[in-house]
């Protein structure tokens, strides 16, 4: 077997890295490495755009440790059974590329994955000592994500969040039998199992920071996990469910969401196609309402079809408030903040703006023009010191008026 050198290794691992959507890039233009020439992608492997804890954007080698795997996971590229370029990196050699690509002021960090080779407890103790390499044998403060394996011994997986500033376990896909019937060597207990040390120690971490100074960090920008969606016949709203509780069970900073897409000698069970990339849209809206606007996984669910599927022309937010017309206009001089929130058009921004600005005065029209993207989708759903939607918020064709453009809908939130 020819052995390939420590660049064609990061052009195959880069490459290999892509479907992980726990980092996802952005910012960037549309260049990928099938071709085999270049390294990586800008487009979701190689080098991709993370937020760290304080909220800066920050650039991260994203790579896998190896693309051999045990497992025969069917939508996975890198499956045993997948007949695709190997290649393995050696913790130092990830070591070495990641100071390389810092002194070099490429990246502020590492994204570090891999498929599972001897073992799952073998593999996290390569990616472990990758980590241990950086931090304590070159004094490496940058930021480092690690992706735990699930089925790895639980002392390791605790180890590695005292290497890594944000940890994460893939929970594959958002039903048990979608997991069963696609990923057999993986189980929805192990995977919450996982998930669950990770939480226990960062609960225990941040206890201990409230008595002693100088107590060890434990993945300061917590946990994160990611679904495929469109592998297997899960509904939106089970995915939406599970998201829920994934978040209030295991106090997630992130929920990922990873449109299925076919890929090369594909098992007979996967979609012969991928799912709308509008759909992984919409989801990633969904989810922000519930983390940002207070919105509970039944009152999303609530604007889905019988069928359980978000509508992929309007966003969540617009259904909603369609399908609950009784529920408005709301007065933007009296409503609380919690209602103007589900106001379409208004985002946080705008909405904290309007709590600040009717203190000293009564709004009108124009004041809520200045806040938002779409005043033509706002107009129907409020009330103003000069407005009221008498004859517009009745209308039977109001979502062709607030989405005048079908599919092209304006704004999602507003400001």
């Amino acid at each position: 077997m020819t052995q390939l050198t420590t660049m064609e290794k990061l052009g195959v691992l880069a490459d290999a890295a892509k479907y992980d959507a726990s980092c996802a890039s952005s910012g960037t233009s549309k260049r990928d490495s099938r071709n085999g020439k270049g390294i990586g992608s800008t487009e979701g492997s190689g080098i991709c755009h993370a937020y760290a804890p304080d909220g800066r954007c920050i650039s991260l080698l994203k790579i896998l440790l190896t693309n051999h795997c045990i497992f025969d996971c069917h939508y996975c590229i890198n499956r045993k059974s997948s007949n695709v370029r190997r290649a393995r990196f050696s913790p130092q050699e990830v070591a070495d590329l990641t100071l390389s690509f810092y002194r070099r002021n490429y990246i502020e960090g590492l994204f570090l994955s891999s498929g599972i080779i001897k073992s799952s407890s073998h593999t996290m103790e390569q990616m472990i000592e990758a980590a241990r390499i950086l931090r304590e044998e070159h004094q490496f403060r940058g930021y480092i994500h690690l992706k735990t394996i699930p089925e790895a011994d639980p002392e390791l997986v605790r180890r590695a969040g005292l290497f890594a500033d944000r940890v994460s376990i893939n929970v594959e896909l958002p039903t048990v039998a979608g997991l069963t019937r696609l990923a057999p060597d993986k189980s929805v207990p192990v995977i919450e199992g996982a998930m669950d040390v990770i939480q226990d120690a960062i609960v225990e971490t941040r206890d201990a920071k409230r008595h002693f100074r100088n107590a060890p960090k434990f993945a300061p920008a917590g946990q994160s996990t990611q679904m495929i969606i469109g592998a297997d016949a899960a509904s939106d709203a089970d995915i939406i469910t599970r998201s829920s509780g994934l978040y209030g069970r295991f106090g997630l900073r992130r929920v990922y969401y990873s449109a299925f897409s076919p890929i090369p000698d594909a098992s007979a069970v996967l979609p012969l196609k991928r799912p709308p990339l509008m759909r992984e849209h919409r989801l990633y809206q969904s989810d922000w309402l519930m983390r940002f606007y207070g919105y509970r996984a039944d009152e999303v669910n609530a604007a889905a079809d019988p069928g359980g599927m978000l509508p992929l022309d309007i966003d969540p937010k617009l259904a909603f408030a369609l399908k609950f017309r009784d529920r408005f206009p709301v007065d933007v001089n009296r409503a609380a903040r919690e209602t103007l929130l589900r106001v379409p058009g208004l985002g946080v921004r705008a909405v904290n703006a309007i709590l600040s600005a009717r203190r000293l005065r009564l709004l009108r029209l124009e004041d809520i023009a200045r806040l938002t993207v779409s005043l033509i989708k706002v107009r129907p759903f409020i009330i103003a010191a000069d407005w009221r939607p008498v004859m517009l918020a009745d209308r039977a064709d109001l979502r062709s008026v607030v989405a005048p453009r079908g599919g092209e809908q304006l704004e999602l939130f507003g400001a």
